[in-house]
């Protein structure tokens, strides 16, 4: 380091550069050895300890430096001497004070605050650290001076302790602002391998600064890394403890209590809380228990203590529960004003409300009052040509009500006759309103379904097969590994739909056989409708045209807003509904899109076609809760009716009347 120029603190690179060392000038090797000779010493201090009794670096968590007469060393160190406190006449001792304190480094800013005793300044601790070896100038914080604790890096990149990066402003090197980014782990691990002594061998500089420790002679005489050092000293013989048999007897050391307990005069009777006032030693302590008045009876005192400390912990458990029960009252207090606050609350906001809905109710006759009054100039216009032709006939409306499902209803289907209509419901149940469809019924994806009052589970992945003349099932057919989404039937087959897949199965008697399955498609099959000779299948913004006969895909038509959720083929229109709430129209013959119809707000899950010679009118249920009657004259929806509570899921159609199925479980009647 050049001269005059303050040390600089590596920023954090993964630790590398703040691992190295520094090297100092060493105490004296021996007695003789001149203290200022500037020679260089390696892994300790004087006096130098025996290499008998260390082990070797870096397999032990601390190094056992116990000073032992020894001919390859003119150090030599004896046990405390008891007589007179003193290291025998002679024999070096370390110096008073801890070794002296120097520049880490000449041209430095940084000094310690003690030679290799750093004063832990923590307020919930003050034990001394005394370093076998000089820190690294790289291992202390520029803020304190000490080695770190706690260390962690900063936004400016140097790293500080973590006390002193929360109480300091700025970065003493570049006057930056201190935020703690992380903890330097890498710091933190070589600092808890650094060695220092066993705080029972360090002792307070007398003449020192407070807080500077130096190493004690007469201590323990061990150095321990400074991550074991509690493992270390909660087991160390120097750690000075109480006799336990009376307080007032000289403090003593780990390695001496044992000695103590057999000459303490004032071991007492185990009976002693009983009564007994014996105070002996070990040998009148034996012999006192053969005659103690307390020693027969001390089964009968035991069991007395159980039946004590058993009451008393009934007691302290009667006094939490009386104090939980006042606080559970105290509570229930509080809550039962909370509650009476809010009524009051309540009550007024009731008379807001109440005031408010009066005056919603008159602006909503005059809202009717302008809508009635718009109604008659749209049906005027209506008769005038303006918007297409207008048949006050046909204005549909809700005739009546089917009930009876406890679920929503999936699907609806009508026989050829239009007798009987049939709705199945997640209930599992089928609700049979009219006569029969065809010889056979099947099921659906959405329908779990039963007959009439006897359940029978299936499964969304199997074709439940019914007699309708007996309404009993007849057969079971596993159609696809997928649930099945629609069925169809047409030319004596049956085409069901799944994911990606549409299986055509020919029907002979009570049994479905497998005939070909048609793949290519792009996702769910929600929809099929058969129409003269022509299949037709709706999936991702995808229609295919399919010939029933050669079961070919003929023709594809592309879409847009989702997926197909329905589709109605009418003598001159394609018509499809999509996912995103949209009604795409196409010429029949030219295969050419020719309208979009928009109006609902939610997935259109159904459409039916009713044709007269006049004209031709589809129907669209959607999950906006409505139903639209569109003209396909002039494409523009005509009516909108809206007495369903739900999701309106499914159409039917026979004999010039609509029904409609919607989550509210109920079926509607639609006539003109």
């Amino acid at each position: 380091m050049s001269s005059g120029k303050t040390p600089r603190y590596n920023r954090y690179s993964g630790g590398a550069a703040i691992a190295s060392t520094a090297t100092i000038p060493s105490s004296p090797s021996s007695p003789s050895a001149d203290s200022g000779n500037g020679s260089r010493m390696e892994a300790s201090f004087a006096p130098t300890f025996s290499a008998a009794g260390a082990k070797a670096e870096g397999s032990s968590t601390y190094k056992q430096h116990r000073r032992t007469p020894s001919s390859s060393s003119t150090l030599t160190y004896s046990p405390r001497d008891d007589d007179d406190g003193m290291p025998p006449i002679g024999t070096p001792r370390r110096s008073d004070s801890a070794i002296s304190v120097r520049s880490l480094h000449s041209e430095s800013n940084m000094s310690l605050r003690s030679t290799f005793s750093l004063h832990e300044e923590e307020e919930d601790t003050q034990e001394p650290q005394v370093f076998a070896e000089q820190p690294s100038v790289k291992l202390c914080c520029q803020l304190c001076c000490n080695v770190f604790k706690d260390p962690v890096i900063t936004t400016c990149g140097h790293t500080f302790c973590r006390r002193c990066a929360l109480t300091s402003d700025k970065c003493p090197v570049d006057a930056a602002k201190l935020t703690v980014v992380v903890n330097n782990i890498a710091v933190a691990e070589q600092i808890g391998e650094l060695f220092i002594h066993c705080k029972y061998g360090c002792r307070a500089v007398v003449a020192g600064k407070p807080g500077a420790y130096e190493v004690d002679p007469l201590g323990c005489p061990f150095t321990i890394k400074l991550s074991t050092r509690k493992e270390h000293e909660a087991s160390c013989d120097y750690r000075p403890v109480r006799c336990p048999n009376n307080p007032s007897c000289p403090p003593l050391l780990t390695m001496n209590l044992e000695a103590h307990l057999k000459e303490c005069e004032h071991i007492k009777c185990p009976h002693s809380k009983y009564g007994c006032t014996f105070i002996g030693n070990q040998d009148t302590y034996e012999t006192h228990l053969e005659v103690c008045k307390f020693e027969g009876l001390k089964e009968f005192l035991q069991q007395t203590d159980d039946r004590f400390h058993e009451m008393q912990l009934t007691l302290a458990q009667k006094d939490q529960d009386i104090a939980f029960l006042r606080s559970m009252l105290g509570k229930l207090s509080e809550k039962l004003d909370q509650l009476e606050k809010n009524l009051e609350l309540k009550f007024d906001v009731l008379d807001e409300n109440q005031s408010k809905l009066s005056e919603d109710l008159m602006e909503f006759r005059r809202d009717a009052s302008m809508l009635n009054d718009e109604l008659s100039h749209i049906n005027a216009r209506l008769n005038m040509g303006i918007l297409g032709s207008y048949d006050p006939q046909q204005i549909f409306k809700c005739k009546g009500t089917f009930v009876g499902h406890q679920g929503p209803v999936w699907c609806l289907c009508v026989y050829s006759t239009g007798d009987l209509l049939f709705s199945g419901s997640s209930d599992k149940t089928i609700k049979v309103m009219a006569t029969l469809i065809s010889p056979f019924l099947y099921t659906c994806y959405f329908c779990l379904l039963t007959p009439v009052s006897k359940e029978i589970q299936t499964t969304s992945t199997y074709n439940p097969v019914w007699d309708i003349q007996t309404l009993q099932k007849v057969n079971t057919i596993r159609a696809h590994d997928n649930p099945v989404c629609t069925l169809v039937s047409s030319h004596n087959m049956l085409f069901s739909g799944s994911l990606k897949a549409i299986k055509v199965w020919d029907i002979v008697g009570t049994e479905l056989k497998l005939k070909k399955e048609l793949t290519g498609l792009n996702h769910w099959v929600r929809a099929l409708v058969a129409s003269q000779n022509h299949l037709y299948s709706g999936s991702y913004q995808t229609i295919k045209i399919w010939d029933i006969r050669s079961l070919e895909c003929v023709h594809v038509l592309q879409t847009s807003g989702g997926s197909v959720y329905s589709i109605a083929v009418t003598n001159h229109h394609i018509v499809c509904g999509t996912y995103e709430n949209l009604i795409h129209v196409w010429d029949i013959e030219s295969k050419e899109q020719v309208r979009t119809l928009t109006g609902h707000v939610g997935t259109v899950y159904a459409l039916a076609v009713i044709s007269t010679p006049d004209q031709t009118k589809v129907f669209s249920a959607s999950y906006d809760r409505s139903l639209r009657v569109w003209s396909m004259d002039n494409m523009i929806c005509t009516q909108t009716l809206l007495r369903h509570q739900g999701s309106v899921t499914a159409l039917a159609v026979s004999r010039g009347r609509l029904f409609s199925g919607a989550v509210d479980s109920t079926v509607k009647v639609w006539t003109c």
